[in-house]
């Protein structure tokens, strides 16, 4: 029988070869793996919020923000049992977890035109955002009930806030400025009828 050559390698450059060849997909393995960790690493609470009408909100794209930052975004958007009002469903980022208190505030920014008062023009371009105040008071919550309207006044804004009643109130509204000889030394921030008086 003819003898058959044993193959040989010249200088082992084939394995180098092979080896080269691994190197691309366990970079991008790792590449992968690091891109996975830092998504967890930057997730923060999951929170719910109800509001009446989801107008302008739209899933995975509408961004919750402070001090025009982004801290969250909206995920899931869906009819409460009810059928009256509407509930968000929000993935916030991790640095969002220090701003969530059991009295912070969400509303909804847009443009909007009351008491002589123009606002959310910028929202025009870019989309309705929805808009989150810190509060003050105790340890964050799950569930949140956003505002219908944004708030005249931050809740860690200076100054007296007072609480007012009247039997006639026609002319009063929110926004309503209040005078002391002729300068305006404040606004109404909130008015509502009370039917026990």
């Amino acid at each position: 029988l003819p003898e058959i050559p044993t193959p040989m390698l010249e200088n082992g450059r084939p394995r180098r070869r092979l080896a080269a060849i691994w190197i691309v997909p366990i970079v991008a393995v790792l590449v992968g793996l690091g891109l996975a960790v830092q998504a967890i690493m930057a997730r923060g609470p999951e929170i719910t919020l109800d509001f009446s009408h989801a107008e302008g909100l739209e899933a995975k794209k509408t961004k919750v923000r402070f001090k025009d930052v982004e801290i969250g975004t909206v995920q899931s958007i869906a009819l409460n049992e009810d059928r009256k009002s509407v509930r968000a469903t929000v993935l916030m980022d991790r640095q969002a977890s220090t701003l969530l208190d059991r009295d912070s505030r969400f509303w909804v920014v847009r443009p909007r035109i009351s008491a002589g008062n123009i606002s959310g023009l910028n929202t025009l371009l870019s989309g309705a955002y929805i808009e989150l105040a810190p509060g003050k008071k105790g340890k964050a919550r799950d569930e949140y009930a956003m505002l219908d309207k944004p708030p005249l006044a931050s809740v860690d804004a200076k100054g007296l806030r007072l609480s007012l009643s009247s039997r006639d109130a026609r002319a009063l509204g929110i926004g309503s400025p209040i005078s002391y000889q002729g300068f305006t030394i404040g606004q109404i921030e909130e008015a509502k009828f009370l039917p026990e008086k």
